[in-house]
């Protein structure tokens, strides 16, 4: 298959990887220095599963440089996701279908604002993978599984080439009847983990372990539980409890990315995680305090890392 990969980082530098290594005409999009160095070196991927070398030609600089795809994943920060997808407008055709690996439970309404609705599928990753430096991405542990799917449940035999292109490239994949819930329940664990790690600023293990911390987590997934429930999504109204006992089968060092770019001065993805939740509950008429207060205690770092003297 004809696949593109924008943003080259660890999600799509790890999955454009084993797609290009089992054979498929795989391009990423990328910048700065981390393209400067795939162009010189080639992209290597680090993972316990064994590692992966990418071709310098590989890559280009923007999405206008892209040649016709049939998939294009889109792995850029939820930030960037409007620009993108005015960018890609200019080359989906009829036979391209757009996977955002993206977090959060907005990114694929931004996408339909500039293609066509039939060329947007749902997609989610699970995976911990970072760029160690340029040109090099880093597979942490094992897990590397994608779950994708049409919303409207056409498009069967497309998505099955791809679903077969994953599975024959050696990534554990999924196709979903009913992704909008798939991509809710990702995004439900998601938020009660970046939001009490950075907020707390500690790992899993501190934050299940104190009885407050682990109050304040369970609240934070329930508020986004009965807002997605409130959209019209088919979430089970336990699914918070249940995310809460999966939280004490993690390693107590996990944390987020959210918690990560905070101790590093990064920008954070908070208007689309507990921010998203705030947005949704007041259009739909659901109280969410618990995020609220993540959204307002966080609010300073949103940008990066604050000026104490401005």
């Amino acid at each position: 298959m004809r696949i593109a990969v924008v943003g080259a980082g660890g999600v799509g530098g790890y999955f454009g990887a084993r797609l290009a290594a089992a054979g498929h005409e795989v391009t990423f999009v990328a910048r700065g220095r981390h393209l400067e160095a795939i162009r010189e070196r080639g992209l290597l991927v680090r993972s316990p599963l064994g590692d992966l070398k990418v071709p310098a030609t590989s890559v280009v600089a923007s999405i206008a440089e892209l040649e016709p795809a049939d998939v294009v994943l889109v792995a850029v920060k939820l930030w960037d996701t409007e620009d993108v997808a005015a960018q890609l407008a200019d080359v989906v055709d009829d036979g391209t279908r757009v996977i955002s690996l993206q977090n959060g439970v907005r990114k694929d309404a931004v996408l339909r604002r500039h293609l066509p609705t039939q060329a947007v599928w749902g997609g989610v990753c699970y995976i911990s993978a970072v760029i160690e430096e340029p040109g090099v991405v880093s597979h942490r542990g094992v897990m590397q599984k994608v779950v994708f799917g049409p919303y409207d449940g056409a498009d069967t035999p497309r998505a099955g080439d791809f679903l077969d292109a994953c599975v024959s490239s050696g990534i554990e994949a999924e196709l979903s009847s009913d992704i909008e819930r798939v991509i809710w329940e990702k995004f439900v664990f998601l938020v009660g983990l970046s939001a009490t790690t950075t907020a707390v600023r500690q790992p899993i293990g501190v934050i299940r372990s104190d009885v407050h911390c682990r109050e304040l987590l369970r609240d934070v997934m329930t508020e986004a539980v009965q807002v997605g429930r409130a959209a019209g999504v088919s979430l089970d109204p336990r699914f918070a409890d249940e995310r809460l006992a999966f939280c004490d089968t993690l390693p107590a060092a996990m944390t987020s990315s959210m918690h990560n770019d905070l101790t590093q001065g990064n920008r954070l993805e908070l208007p689309w995680l507990s921010g998203s939740v705030v947005t949704l509950g007041r259009e739909l008429g659901i109280a969410t305090p618990r995020n609220q207060t993540i959204a307002d205690l966080l609010a300073p770092y949103e940008l990066g890392r604050p000026d104490p003297e401005r």
